[in-house]
């Protein structure tokens, strides 16, 4: 007999559905950006703003969730949010002009911003240790899932429909998403004191801004690497600004005080390092198979799909693996999963046996599931309850920063090695590359203590 679930999992799967929903929005977009630039006229640069200023819009107010969740309350914020993500999805699928469209992305951007941390507040905010592994799961899946099955999916529908259907298909999900969370969440008490910290949140906007900003227009040729140098080590300057504004305000944005645990300081070290090679292989893996073996969307998207493949596939497995090798043990195989998986990538060839790609990209997937699953069970597994508001604000910042550097980091690197290499060795070195970013978080988790998180998988 299969026993009824729990309101708690309900909860949990509702705060996923609205994560996959922001999560594919913000990277399916990618595959109809040619298609739209035809119907609106404009240049490739100009269409690529649709994601660029979405990602740098979501960076600059994810640091205002965790205080308008204190001020406002988890379920209003998080439902005022899908509202406002589902309507500016229904107007970027009608925008008469390109103009229009970027505002909405700006829109979208604010409520996923918003959206994103808080749905993860509402889950993990007074879940007991010993739930925190299983309740990490479900909201694990939708980062996993969404980027790999973006450029597939996105590929059929520009080819077989139109670029509109990738907003309108958020319409039914966010409309259910938002009836079902009036009824199943419950009201949360809100604080009328909750002090606003201004300066904190311009500091930080202007820190998430400069680095993003900067690392979009590396993206765009040499001749902006020298603006962008400029802007990023503008950010990393403000980093060290907000850093001493945060400890020392009375009233901070949000506290830095978990960086003084260690399972939540290598969550935001090494699992950052994590999030660019997570973010990047996908991007890396469909270019490399339109670009070199000149495979058509819907052809290379369904090898990527093997990415997923794999996350689903050991999905059901994580919690298992982590239980019995510890969360060092889970890490250090994932990025040897990872590492082996990303170099072998770089040998693939035009005449490669197909099953031995998508084994790879399946492996890859595995090696990033275990990982991501392990570094969000760990990183509030010493973190009171009390305190988890501003370590989700935080642990958002981080995330959002290294998936948007991510990308641009690995187009900088392509770009810069087809300087000096011919195209196909560019990329190949490129899959070298995010292997050997693992290299630092091995290092980190090889001195963790051997029992660390213990309290969320007794």
């Amino acid at each position: 007999m299969v026993s009824p679930m729990t309101k708690d999992i309900k909860i949990a799967l509702l705060m996923a559905a609205s994560l996959f929903m922001e999560i594919l929005d913000g990277t399916i977009v990618t595959t109809a950006l040619p298609t739209m630039a035809q119907d609106f006229r404009t240049s490739p640069a100009t269409i690529a703003l649709m994601v660029s200023v979405y990602l740098i819009t979501v960076a600059i107010f994810i640091p205002l969730s965790g205080w308008m969740a204190r001020r406002f309350g988890k379920k209003r914020i998080w439902i005022i949010a899908v509202g406002l993500f589902t309507l500016s999805s229904l107007c970027s699928a009608l925008a008469p002009t390109f103009a229009f469209l970027l505002l909405m992305r700006i829109v979208q951007g604010i409520s996923g911003a918003l959206m994103v941390p808080t749905a993860r507040l509402i889950v993990l905010e007074k879940t007991p240790p010993s739930r925190l592994l299983t309740m990490v799961g479900y909201l694990t899946w939708p980062a996993l899932i969404a980027p790999a099955i973006a450029p597939l999916f996105g590929g059929f529908i520009v080819t077989y429909w139109s670029w509109h259907w990738i907003f309108l298909i958020n319409i039914p999900i966010g409309l259910i998403s938002a009836f079902i969370g009036i009824k199943l969440i419950d009201t949360d008490q809100v604080s009328n004191r909750a002090a606003f910290d201004f300066l904190g949140f311009i500091e930080v906007a202007c820190l998430s801004g400069a680095i993003l900003t900067g690392a979009e227009l590396a993206t765009r040729g040499k001749e902006y690497w020298f603006s962008a140098s400029g802007l990023i080590v503008l950010g990393v300057i403000l980093g060290f600004i907000v850093f001493n504004h945060l400890k020392q305000a009375a009233h901070p944005l949000f506290s830095l005080d978990s960086l003084k645990i260690t399972s939540f300081r290598v969550c935001q070290t090494g699992g950052s390092v994590l999030w660019l090679s997570v973010g990047a292989m996908p991007y890396l893996l469909t270019v490399f198979l339109q670009t070199v073996f000149q495979w058509s969307a819907v052809k290379a998207g369904s090898y990527v799909l093997f990415i997923f493949v794999g996350n689903i596939g050991i999905k059901p497995f994580t919690n298992f693996i982590i239980r019995n090798l510890g969360y060092r043990g889970a890490l250090l195989s994932s990025f040897g999963m990872v590492f082996a998986a990303s170099f072998a990538l770089a040998f693939i060839q035009i005449n490669t046996w197909p099953a031995w790609i998508m084994f790879l990209a399946f492996v890859s997937g595995v090696g990033r599931s275990l990982a991501l699953t392990a570094y969000n069970g760990l990183s509030f597994s010493e973190v009171e309850p009390q305190h988890r508001n501003s370590a989700n604000t935080l642990n958002s910042v981080t995330s959002i920063l290294s998936q948007g550097m991510g990308i641009s980091l690995i187009t900088v690197i392509a770009n810069l090695l087809q300087h000096f290499y011919p195209m196909t060795v560019a990329y190949e070195l490129c899959f070298a590359f995010l292997g050997l970013l693992m290299i630092y978080p091995v290092i980190e988790v090889f001195f963790l203590p051997k029992h660390i998180g213990q309290a969320t998988i007794n």
